[in-house]
């Protein structure tokens, strides 16, 4: 099968197995893990936080990472097709009691202009924005990169009314490659930031979810309650340090790959593609007058396996397990299917 659902199917690469098999391990809860301890450092590092906390999910650091910056009862702004609104099983308003009200934006990229007329100040009648959330890249968008003006924009008048800002950055280090910056740029006026180790950067478990040290140290009591004490999770943080230390570097051959996705695609006579920025390739197939969840079993029958997001639009996502031949052949079998 050559999979395109999602970079979180990648496998181990073999020098993550041999680093999980010899990883020296203790007891996480207790912070003697030397490894965890050593994947949380360097993450805080390469991030520039003051400290970082090493979670199962991307779920529950942004889950956390909400919960630090808001109180019961206030909103939370959020881009309309962000993960935290649409794939978090509503996990904000479950732990932290918060309202998300969602904003559309073209791209995914909120402004402050989008932001500010959502505001709202306490009174009488309405729930106060507690913090305000961005996804960079944005999932549904197509894998989309925040212009670092846009962003630092968005921080400075949050903070300049009291709020805080929260980073779903899953896929934080494709956007960095995308844009030339170092993560730490990206996401330097950001309170909180959470990145996913098991997605482009293909370990096979983990996030971290960064900011200033007194909110990470409420941030591991917050894990306990939601399950993520861990234990000897060395094991897993050994994948985690190759995946944030090498994997961040190769991420321009899956950009690429997926510009040469959307190269082939876009020819198909029905198919309309938006550009890819980074690794994820959103194509829309209402033209070829076939059901997005047909064409997707379809492909499955010829070993490519591909989502649809909607009945009429479907998305590609490449990783290191995805050749360029492989591109080659998803191309070649969408067009069959098409046909």
């Amino acid at each position: 099968m050559i999979d395109l659902r999602s970079d979180t199917v990648t496998r181990p690469t073999p020098e993550m197995r041999r680093a999980m098999a010899e990883a020296v391990v203790g007891d996480d809860v207790y912070q003697e893990d030397p490894t965890v301890n050593l994947l949380e450092e360097r993450a805080a590092a390469a991030l520039g936080k003051e400290a970082a906390l090493f979670v199962p999910t991307g779920t529950m650091g942004n889950t956390i990472g909400v919960k630090l910056l808001t109180e019961p009862g206030q909103e939370v702004l959020c881009e309309a097709r962000g993960h935290l609104l649409n794939y978090e099983l509503s996990m904000t308003a479950w732990f932290s009691g918060c309202l998300i009200r969602p904003v559309e934006a073209p791209g995914g990229i909120l402004t402050w202009k989008m932001l500010e007329p959502h505001v709202r100040p306490l009174g009488p009648h309405w729930a106060p924005t507690g913090c305000i959330e961005l996804e960079n890249t944005h999932n549904m968008a197509g894998g989309t990169v925040y212009p670092q003006e846009v962003f630092d924009e968005v921080c400075d008048r949050a903070h300049e009314r009291g709020m805080r800002v929260h980073l779903d950055g899953a896929r934080l280090f494709n956007a960095a490659t995308a844009s030339r910056r170092s993560a730490a740029e990206l996401c330097a006026r950001a309170d909180t930031v959470m990145f996913c180790l098991s997605k482009a950067l293909g370990a096979p478990a983990g996030s971290m979810l960064a900011g200033p040290r007194v909110l990470m140290d409420k941030a591991r009591l917050y894990r306990k309650r939601l399950g993520g004490g861990m234990r000897q999770a060395g094991v897993l943080a050994a994948a985690g340090l190759i995946a944030l230390e090498r994997m961040s570097l190769r991420l321009q051959e899956d950009h690429d790959h997926a510009r040469l996705l959307a190269e082939g695609f876009s020819e198909i006579p029905g198919i309309r593609v938006t550009p890819p920025q980074t690794n994820i390739v959103v194509f829309d197939v209402l033209e070829t007058g076939k059901p997005a969840g047909e064409i997707s079993a379809a492909l499955k029958s010829r070993e490519i396996l591909i989502n649809p997001i909607n009945s009429s639009s479907m998305r590609a996502v490449t990783h290191y397990d995805v050749s360029r031949q492989d591109c080659l052949a998803a191309v070649r079998a969408l067009a069959e299917v098409v046909a």
